[in-house]
Formats: structure tokens, C-alpha cells, sequence
């Protein structure tokens, strides 16, 4: 009698086990077949002329096809959200001011870089953090920034982030990122040092709490260390453990150091991160949180082709890493497809490219032409200094 209950016992566990791994393969199946259509219907963009960012460009100066009048242009400089340039006669003008020095260097670096193909113009380039020119404002002032959402009319540029002026990033505090050419090299050795197979079966994340979105991530990695290594580090504005939510700040990790890891989180800052561009040079899979900041080059970033898009509020997170744990060879191919995009697709000469076909098409926006202001200080070219 007693072996009649341990073997009905055991054929109760067995089924059971059988419809928890039903329910899990019916789960993983639309996300598989999420990913599968996804792939199937996209096409990879073309690498000439920077022409798979052209869209965005595009878009973003539609808003000025009526032109762009020179009291609209006073207008901008007088409402004091940029900093004014001018290009006059394959010379590069700039006011005196900059709120952000190393800011306004890495925008000038890659003007002064194809400033001879350039007709005259001037533009005010935003080098805060945040936009400046909501859908409300009227008229629509033509204002460059490097990030937005859509409820903002800006006009994206390449971040200074990619030459200088990045935010600061342990061990290289305070100059920031560094260099987009020397962190892509040294990322990519990173991540031939750490092939797929050698990576840890794991998320991993290190940043400072910007804000209280990011909490999720790391209550999970408390509960479930298993699944994520996730800890808040000291920024500036650091007081007390309640800022990193209750627990000592942990220590910053070298960017090439997250290559160790499978899964990677991007999560937007102020603004749009800056670090989004850089995880995908692990070779990880990148888990991107929301989808509302824009940087010029994230719309052929495309979410289960490239990354694994997050809700805000990461109340999907948990099912998302369990499906990448136990779904090994999908989760590499992603990876690879994101990581050849950024290798492919965002380099050094790309930025400049867009730089030049922006500033290019902006100045055909211009219903006057610009006439040089004599207090501006003309900018040339500095010696190249290495962050890194």
C-alpha cells in the first residue's frame, strides 16, 4: 500500500513538472516567434554615406521645410538655449561663452573636420544634457541637440561623447568615456577576450541611481543574485545610503570589465545614455529600458533584432532573462547582430558624415545669408589629446 501512494505521489509530481514546462514552452514560443518575424522582416540598411541615419535627419528638419529666417535665427541666439557658431567663408566663429567647454570641443572637432566642404551657416548647438525646444514653443526655434524624445522639435547631432567631453565613467574619472575610436578598440579586445561561451549566464549592471527607474533592477538583483548582478554606485550628488537605496555605494567597474557578462542594461539617463553604444561592443545582449529618448543613430536599432526591449517599469524583466537563460543560441545571435550594427554602422567616419550632411542641409534652410559677428572668436584645430 505504501508503494501504491510513493508511485502515485511521483506520477502527481511528473505531471506537474510536465505542465510547468508546457506553460513555459507556450511562453517561450511567442516570444520565439516575436523574434523570428522580427528578424525575418527586417532589412539590414545600406553603409554609403551614412545614408541608414538619413531618415532621422530628414525628419528632424522637416519641421523648418518653410525656412528658417534670420529673426528666427536672432531669436534663438537671444533666448540663450545654446551656443552660437558660425561658419563663414570655411571658418568656424563661435561666442565666448560655452556652458560646457569639453562639450563644445567634441561638437567642434567634428565640424572643423569637414569644415571645407561647408557652405556658410549658423546654427545654435544645445550642449546640456536635456532639450530645449518642446512641440509648444512658437515659432519653432532650430536648435541642435544631441538627445529628445518626440514631444521636443530639436534637431539631433552626433553627441560630443563621441570625441570628448563624455560623462565621467570609472577608472578614468574626470574626463569622461574618452574617445569613441580608442573605447571601440579597446571594448572589442575586451570582448575577444570574453567569447559567448566563456561569458557568465547573467545580468550585470553598475551606474549611479539617476533615478528611482533604475530600483527594479537592482531589488531583483538582491532577491534573485542568480539572475543579475546589479549595484548602485557613488555619483556627485551621493549623501547618504539612502541614495543607493539603502545599502553602501558599490565600487565602479571599468566599462571593458561588463564584457564579462552575458546581459547588459541600458537605461536612459537625464537624457539618452551614453552608454548604450558602448554595450554593444561586448558582444553581450543588450536589455534597453523604454523606448522614449532618442539619440540619432537608435531608430536602426531595432528592438528583437538588436536588443531586448524593457518596460519602464521592468515589470517584464525577470521573464526576459529567464527566456534568454534558457534560450542560449538565440540570445548570442542577437547579440552578434547588435554588436555587428554598431561595428558596422557607427563609426568615426559615419559620425562625421552625418555632421556634414546635417550641417549641409540645414544651411539650405536658411532664407538669408549669415554676415560674421566680430566679437566671435574664430576656432581652429587643437592637437588631438588621448583620454584613455
Amino acid at each position: 500500500m505504501e508503494w501504491f501512494w510513493l508511485w502515485r505521489i511521483l506520477i502527481v509530481v511528473q505531471v506537474f513538472h510536465a505542465c510547468l514546462a508546457g506553460a513555459s514552452g507556450n511562453q517561450w514560443k511567442k516570444v520565439k516567434e516575436r523574434i523570428s518575424d522580427t528578424v525575418k522582416g527586417y532589412t539590414p540598411c545600406e553603409p554609403v554615406n551614412c545614408s541608414c541615419h538619413l531618415s532621422v535627419l530628414q525628419h528632424d528638419l522637416q519641421t523648418f521645410k518653410g525656412g528658417i529666417s534670420q529673426d528666427v535665427m536672432a531669436a534663438t541666439v537671444q533666448r540663450g538655449v545654446g551656443t552660437h557658431y558660425q561658419i563663414i567663408g570655411h571658418k568656424l566663429y563661435r561666442e565666448q561663452n560655452c556652458m560646457f567647454p569639453a562639450r563644445c570641443s567634441g561638437v567642434e572637432h567634428f565640424i572643423l573636420e569637414v569644415i571645407d566642404k561647408l557652405p556658410d551657416l549658423e546654427m545654435v548647438v544645445n550642449v546640456r544634457d536635456y532639450p530645449q525646444v518642446p512641440h509648444w514653443v512658437q515659432p519653432t526655434l532650430p536648435v541642435f541637440s544631441f538627445s529628445k524624445t518626440s514631444d521636443y522639435n530639436d534637431i539631433m547631432y552626433p553627441a560630443w561623447t563621441f570625441w570628448e567631453g563624455g560623462p565621467a565613467v570609472w577608472p578614468i574619472y574626470p574626463t569622461g568615456l574618452g574617445r569613441w575610436d580608442l573605447m571601440r578598440d579597446d571594448l572589442k579586445n575586451s570582448a575577444a577576450q570574453w567569447p559567448w561561451k566563456k561569458k557568465e549566464s547573467k545580468g550585470f549592471f553598475r551606474g549611479s541611481r539617476t533615478s528611482p527607474e533604475r530600483d527594479p533592477l537592482i531589488l531583483l538583483s538582491r532577491e534573485a543574485p542568480e539572475l543579475v548582478d546589479a549595484e548602485y554606485t557613488k555619483n556627485q550628488a551621493w549623501k547618504s545610503e539612502k541614495d543607493t537605496l539603502g545599502r553602501p555605494p558599490a565600487k565602479e567597474i571599468p566599462l571593458v570589465d561588463h564584457c564579462k557578462y552575458k546581459y547588459l542594461f541600458n537605461f536612459r539617463g537625464v537624457a539618452a545614455s551614453f552608454r548604450f553604444k558602448h554595450l554593444f561592443l561586448c558582444g553581450s545582449l543588450v536589455f534597453h529600458v523604454g523606448d522614449e529618448w532618442q539619440e540619432f543613430f537608435y531608430p536602426q536599432l531595432k528592438p528583437w533584432v538588436h536588443y531586448i526591449p524593457v518596460r519602464q517599469d521592468l515589470s517584464d524583466l525577470r521573464e526576459l532573462l529567464q527566456f534568454v537563460k534558457e534560450n542560449d543560441a538565440i540570445a548570442q545571435e542577437m547579440a552578434t547582430r547588435g554588436k555587428e550594427f554598431i561595428l558596422n554602422h557607427l563609426q568615426m567616419e559615419d559620425v562625421s558624415c552625418y555632421w556634414e550632411r546635417l550641417l549641409t542641409m540645414f544651411s539650405q534652410l536658411l532664407t538669408y545669408k549669415p554676415q560674421r559677428k566680430n566679437s566671435y572668436n574664430q576656432i581652429v584645430h587643437r592637437a588631438s589629446k588621448t583620454e584613455l
